[in-house]
């Protein structure tokens, strides 16, 4: 017992240990929580995509064009506090992606989500659709994951 204390002794601060998804493995969208400012883990999304080399080439306002548009088609949005999809792409993997077969470039832009729920105050989540592609591309399903995951990771610290 001492020894174990000891150790959590000289851990250092602020290690953090990885999250794990919310999802079941088979699920085909992987969902991250973390009670925490949504503001704050959206930087922290921006900067581990950004500070990976790879541009932000878009980012959908899911729950502004929700609000914006229920009066008009009556679909009120009454889930997302706030919702949004970032999109970018990573070069290599993009070529390896269309390498395996040509219809895989229907997986760019990759997208991470982010959203908090009304009914679920200071929790925030993140969510990727797990890759599946044609050809022979089960390493760079492999690598997308990775390189989701890792992102999501870095988001959460």
């Amino acid at each position: 017992m001492r020894l174990i204390l000891f150790f959590l002794l000289l851990l250092p601060t602020g290690l953090s240990f990885a999250q794990t998804p919310i999802t079941d493995v088979d699920s085909p969208i992987v969902i991250y929580q973390i009670s925490d400012d949504y503001d704050a883990i959206r930087s922290n999304l921006e900067i581990a995509i950004t500070g990976r080399g790879m541009l932000v080439s878009g980012v959908l306002h899911i729950s502004d064009m929700l609000n914006r548009t229920a009066e008009d088609t009556g679909l009120a949005n009454t889930f997302y506090d706030k919702a949004e999809s970032f999109e970018f792409c990573n070069l290599k993997l993009s070529w390896q992606m269309s390498d395996a077969h040509p219809a895989n470039l229907s997986i760019c832009p990759l997208t991470v989500g982010i959203y908090s729920l009304q009914d679920q105050p200071g929790e925030v989540f993140l969510s990727y659709q797990r890759p599946v592609m044609l050809g022979e591309a089960r390493e760079v399903e492999q690598a997308l994951i990775e390189l989701y995951e890792g992102i999501i990771q870095e988001a959460m610290e």
